[in-house]
């Protein structure tokens, strides 16, 4: 069979593009003014300058940094990792990066939120690695969240995983099927991570002696023994930052929210990449004390709160300015989606085995294998539904129906349904792509958004709590 012919463009990698953009955002200083934004984005091309304009909005400038940061030694390292001989571990974003982070001779990274930085910062939005994809024969019904840069490892000339650990069977069909082909097609090992559909304590002993066989089989495959002491490091920071990641939540609850949008993928970006180490810590703590600085001044971005939205899927990251920035501005809080539902917990340092049980029961609660991982799919994503809207004291609540979540489509007007019944909450169902402006572009979604806060949302709560004169609208 001739070898297929790549274009240039397709010969430039995702990994390599987006850490060439994260060299000059670690050159950044803590705090920009608004005159050095707008000279940093006229040398930028558009789709970045859009993705930066939202992120260094004033709200949010001092943690956007940080996250940039953070998430620029994160790619640095894996680089450096590479050329030092230790192992690069491709991991999907429901698995537990602490736990590589535990291993001197090893280091993780993400296919999601590298497909991610691809599409919220590259020219042309990745979409040149999703069209490789689809010209091996891949199915156009694969999910995007990894193809994208999944894509871009295919056409080898990007950076190279030394192995793949697959998290995804149960919680992530397409995740686990998209990763598998990856790692048969380059010829690299694949770890399997597999949750049995049973939560009673018959199923969460045989999801702890599957971590532990995970982790005997990583000590074989990086050739170290995992060190307790290192271990006890990586558990303490899990530690301190699941207690700054709780502070965040518990701020939401406020009325209006003080939580800039953002911070809600800020904070599992936290989560999928660098939890366990302390740069991961400095960005929550970041979030965190600007967090706080708007709940003691008061400061929202609308006149007044209108919507407290709870996402129940995903959100969308190719236009964070179209979505994040234009819904707080118009009065719409982005509480959370599901992938901040990783529920962390404080996790015993007194022993290994202590350690290791911690990170099995945080694994068990990572987004979609907790829910979608359940014995029953629909009872566990509703219970975490209810969960959400209840606590966060949501008015409402937003579906974002990705065509590769077929598990989720299958349910979906049960959780809907039952969501009004149980909670009195109106459910928004959108359909697009995550990671593809061309499938629903931002303008169709930012229509529906509106059209249900103004004709749902505001006139239940009219209903419910009536209020003399006429309800506040915007836009």
């Amino acid at each position: 069979m001739p070898a297929i012919k790549l274009e240039p463009s397709v010969k430039q990698g995702l990994f390599q593009r987006v850490t060439s953009v994260f060299e000059v955002i670690n050159l950044l200083p803590d705090e920009l003014s608004d005159e050095e934004v707008e000279g940093l984005t006229l040398l930028l091309p558009c789709d970045v300058v859009n993705t930066l304009n939202a992120l260094f909005v004033p709200r949010a400038r001092r943690a956007s940094i940080s996250f940039g940061k953070m998430l620029g030694r994160w790619l640095e390292e894996a680089r450096r990792a590479k050329e030092e001989g230790r192992k690069v571990i491709l991991v999907p974003f429901n698995f537990i990066p602490e736990l590589v982070h535990a291993f001197g001779g090893a280091f993780p990274l993400t296919s999601e939120i590298l497909t991610t930085l691809g599409v919220a910062l590259l020219e042309g939005q990745g979409e040149r690695y999703w069209d490789y994809a689809m010209g091996l024969g891949i199915p156009d019904h694969i999910c995007s969240s990894s193809t994208i840069e999944l894509g871009s490892m295919l056409a080898g000339e990007d950076f190279k995983a030394d192995a793949i650990i697959s998290s995804g069977p149960g919680g992530c069909d397409a995740n686990a099927k998209i990763h598998e082909f990856v790692a048969h097609y380059l010829g690299i090992p694949q770890f399997i991570l597999e949750k049995p559909v049973d939560d009673s304590p018959r199923g969460k002993e045989q999801y702890r002696r599957y971590v532990y066989r995970l982790v005997e089989e990583l000590e074989e495959f990086i050739g170290e023994k995992l060190d307790e002491d290192r271990l006890r490091s990586v558990i303490e920071n899990c530690n301190r930052a699941t207690e700054l990641y709780l502070e965040l939540w518990e701020m939401r609850k406020n009325i209006p929210c003080p939580v800039p949008n953002l911070f809600s993928f800020f904070s599992y970006g936290c989560r999928f990449t660098m939890w366990g180490r302390p740069e991961a810590v400095d960005c929550l703590q970041a979030m965190v004390d600007v967090s706080r600085e708007r709940l003691e001044a008061g400061a929202y971005p609308a006149d007044k709160e209108i919507a407290r939205c709870g996402w129940l899927y995903t959100g969308y990251y190719f236009d964070f300015i179209g979505l994040h920035n234009w819904m707080e501005e118009r009065g719409y809080s982005y509480l959370c989606d599901m992938l901040n539902l990783c529920f962390p917990q404080p996790i015993s340092t007194e022993s290994k085995e202590s350690m290791l049980d911690g990170l099995a029961l945080a694994a068990a609660n990572m987004p979609m294998t907790h829910q979608m991982g359940g014995d029953s799919m629909s009872l566990s994503w509703l219970d975490d539904a209810i969960y959400i809207v209840k606590d966060l004291n949501a008015n409402c609540a937003i579906f974002s129906g990705h065509h590769a979540c077929k598990q989720s489509w299958s349910v979906v007007s049960i959780i809907r349904s039952e969501l009004m019944k149980q909670a009195g909450v109106p459910v928004l169902c959108l359909q697009g792509d995550s990671w593809s402006r061309t499938i629903t572009p931002m303008s169709v979604i930012q229509r529906e958004l509106d059209q249900f806060v103004k004709n749902v949302v505001t006139k239940k709560k009219k209903r419910v709590r009536p209020r003399k004169g006429r309800a506040r609208e915007e836009g």
